[in-house]
């Protein structure tokens, strides 16, 4: 990167940075309350209200979200007349799904090939220390030119809506010019990228009934109906042979307008196994940007050691719908719904439970935004220009705060590039992807304040 002086500021507190995010990585702030300790969470968030304090915010708050979450609020004043930025994380994380698997502990942040690892480098505490260090970089070169409000979440991960329920009720609160969602990422190291639309998501938990108890597998075992077997039945009439998802009255064949997506980049990013082909039609950018894609995040049924011979009588799965711009999300619920009922075969009784839901986001990338965040990503970013793209996850915020200041113009950055690994065990974070943004924050805080 060319001498810079925002540049060279941001370089020098590097160090301080990690040491920053290897406090916030090390809270467990997992916001499933029945599986990791409320408290953990609850740290989370006041150590991110007096790193708020610290930088010189006023209006410092807790708030309480109508999840039972708390999601942190900061405002740090401006000159006057200037416009007002707001810029968002979230800091609650996913689970760290089999520890096992992880390299080093997830929620301890190590530093391993030229990467940070641990449960939320990346996704999406790194994306709060990148706010903080774009302002450090602004204050030590004149000074932040523009009102910022910053809004850390507590339950992003969950898609419970907490903040969004929150934000309709309080609609002055996140009022801004311009929001800056620090919850995307680029599409490769060192490409800088805006995300431009966001797929939606519902959450649908099934459970299917069959008998009143659980039976010997040879006394009634091929006459006594198999909860268990029926709901995979179900399961596997939700894909086509070529695993396209296939949600009856659910329309799957958008193309994707945009940066392409190479199958060979793809399997990469992807870690497909060699042999193994790829799922759905269409281009990779179709499928995973332009088209909805459902996907069975667990089923309760016996674990194979210690199984015994029985025909089971109940059995229950979690799915999740992404749909694409354009796809309502509770009209998607919706079909999924008659769709899991209508193809529960034998007569067995099916329930379905929606528990999650977030609309999907579409970008308008005419505004002057843009244009001030495709020149600071030159200069954070030498010979490289900004680009489209993506992303196939969701970020339910978007859509209520576009609809509450339709106004303001939406920005999605951040540090969930491929070798990230969101959301995956041994999730990381590039220092250098970390150091650009910041760079790039700081300087479009700058450009934008004109």
């Amino acid at each position: 990167m060319p001498s810079n002086p925002v540049a060279e500021t941001v370089a020098s507190l590097l160090p301080r940075a990690k040491a920053e995010l290897t406090e916030l990585v090390a809270f467990k702030s997992v916001a499933d309350f029945t599986q990791f300790p409320k408290s953990e969470s609850e740290a989370a968030a006041n150590w991110v209200a007096d790193a708020l304090r610290a930088e010189g915010f006023t209006d410092v708050a807790l708030l309480d979200t109508p999840d039972g979450t708390q999601s942190v609020y900061g405002h740090l004043p401006g000159p006057d007349g200037a416009k007002t930025v707001l810029l968002y994380a979230h800091y609650d994380v996913q689970p760290p799904l089999d520890e096992a698997g992880w390299t080093t502990p997830p929620f301890e942040l190590t530093e391993r090939d030229g990467r940070w690892y641990g449960r939320g480098t990346a996704d999406c505490k790194g994306g709060f220390i990148m706010h903080l260090l774009a302002l450090r970089a602004l204050k030590a070169n004149g000074g932040v030119p523009v009102h910022v409000k910053v809004i850390v979440e507590g339950s992003e991960e969950q898609g419970t809506g907490g903040l969004e329920r929150y934000a309709e009720q309080h609609p002055e609160l996140l009022a801004a010019d311009t929001i800056v969602i620090g919850d995307a990422g680029n599409f490769r190291v060192g490409l800088p990228t805006v995300t431009t639309t966001l797929r939606g998501m519902t959450l649908v938990r099934v459970q299917v009934d069959t008998l009143a108890g659980n039976l010997h597998s040879g006394q009634f075992g091929g006459a006594a109906p198999d909860a268990l077997a029926a709901l995979i039945r179900v399961l596997d009439s939700l894909r086509g042979e070529d695993g396209s998802t296939t949600v009856d009255g659910l329309e799957a064949t958008a193309k994707w307008d945009g940066l392409e997506y190479t199958e060979e980049q793809f399997r990469a990013d992807a870690k497909v196994l060699d042999g193994v082909g790829l799922i759905g039609d269409g281009s990779v950018a179709d499928r995973i940007w332009a088209r909805p894609a459902v996907t069975v995040l667990g089923i309760d049924c016996p674990p194979v050691v210690g199984a015994t011979p029985s025909v089971q009588s109940s059995a229950r799965a979690l799915i999740s719908l992404r749909v694409p711009p354009g796809t309502d999300a509770a009209e998607a619920a919706k079909l999924l719904r008659a769709h899991v009922e209508a193809h529960t075969p034998w007569g067995a009784r099916v329930s379905t439970e929606q528990i999650g839901q977030g609309q999907a986001f579409r970008a308008d990338t005419t505004s002057p935004a843009y244009q001030a965040m495709a020149d600071a990503m030159a200069v954070a970013y030498p010979g490289e220009t900004m680009q489209y793209a993506g992303q196939g996850g969701s970020i339910p915020l978007c859509n209520t705060l576009a609809g509450l200041y339709p106004r303001a113009e939406i920005l999605l950055i951040g540090l969930s590039e491929p070798e990230a690994q969101i959301h995956a065990v041994n999730e990381s974070v590039s220092p250098g992807e970390l150091e650009r943004l910041s760079v790039a924050e700081a300087l479009f805080l700058r450009n934008y304040a004109g």
